[in-house]
């Protein structure tokens, strides 16, 4: 079939190597505007367009999809399907209706389940053991379209969404090119989604990053994972941010309160509602991440401090 992809950042671009490595014509690859990063602000492109312009494939970045120039460009490429992979806007009934296929989404959960822009976030902060990849049918409704087709993974004790996230983009890429295949076919079935099980998956702010001491143990360790690598879980010391790795609960340690600071040579252990967790890695503001007990030598944490 003739494609044109639609995504935007790193966690697209394993679809996009199977695309490249399948039997169908990729036309051009649609992404989000680039967009000023770094300490000079300048425009960088997004990884999904810089592997366009490596793999010499045309670049679309409209500001949004509605947008006539990029609708009339749509039409002339003629695509059969439009595969997409996190894009990052809101796609209008007159784009999703100019493929004869539609665009077909990779979503990174067991849909119903965790609809929205963080999925997999979620299925690491409440704690599900087992979470997937979809492959649905795009419509106006949030994430609500029929779907072709899943995939199941386990979710770890130690993952955190990066650790997920990029095994699902793997996996995903291959679901998603069996779904095209299928398509192409005239094969493939799409399933509507059930009315029960339905959450949703909104974006992580700073705020919801922020640990919370006095949740238990086991609460404590799913927000830092779930926020690690993005946005990044933080708590406050001596009034100033620092943000935090993962940790691990430790089950014989000392009675500790809520936040407070229990320092030794071999490490750094933080009061919770229940066990206290022992800190991995600690970044202070403009300084390098470091194990928590060369962090602790070198503010010199008193017995009396504790994170806030």
């Amino acid at each position: 079939m003739r494609l044109v992809f639609a995504g935007t950042p790193a966690v697209a671009l394993p679809a996009l190597d199977a695309l490249a490595a399948s039997s169908h014509e990729l036309l051009a690859v649609v992404t989000r505007p680039d967009a000023p990063a770094g300490r000079g602000r300048q425009l960088v492109r997004s990884p999904a367009g810089a592997w366009a312009d490596e793999h010499g494939i045309p670049v679309l970045t409209p500001a949004r999809p509605r947008d006539p120039g990029f609708l009339s460009e749509l039409r002339e490429l003629r695509p059969d399907c439009v595969p997409v992979v996190a894009y990052g806007a809101l796609v209008p009934p007159e784009a999703l209706g100019i493929p004869r296929h539609g665009w077909v989404n990779l979503h990174f959960s067991l849909l119903p389940a965790w609809r929205g822009a963080a999925p997999v976030q979620h299925a690491v902060l409440h704690g599900d053991e087992i979470t997937g990849a979809s492959v649905f049918q795009l419509e106006a409704g949030l994430d609500t379209g029929p779907v072709y087709g899943t995939l199941t993974d386990e979710i770890r004790p130690t993952d955190t969404s990066g650790d997920l996230l990029d095994r699902l983009a793997v996996a995903g890429a291959g679901l998603l090119v069996a779904v095209l295949d299928a398509i192409g076919a005239g094969t493939a079935r799409a399933e509507p989604q059930p009315p029960e099980g339905v959450s949703l998956a909104p974006k992580l702010t700073v705020d919801d990053a922020m640990v919370r001491w006095d949740e238990p143990a086991f609460g404590v360790d799913r927000r830092i994972r779930a926020c690690t690598p993005a946005p990044g879980a933080w708590t406050t010391f001596r009034d100033d941010r620092v943000k935090l790795g993962p940790v691990q609960p430790v089950a014989d340690a000392p009675a500790l309160k809520p936040g407070d600071l229990l320092v030794s040579r071999s490490g750094v252990l933080v009061g919770t509602a229940t066990t206290p967790v022992a800190l991995g890695e600690v970044r202070a503001a403009g300084k390098r991440a470091m194990p928590a007990a060369d962090w602790a030598r070198g503010v010199r944490v008193d017995s009396t401090e504790r994170f806030a």
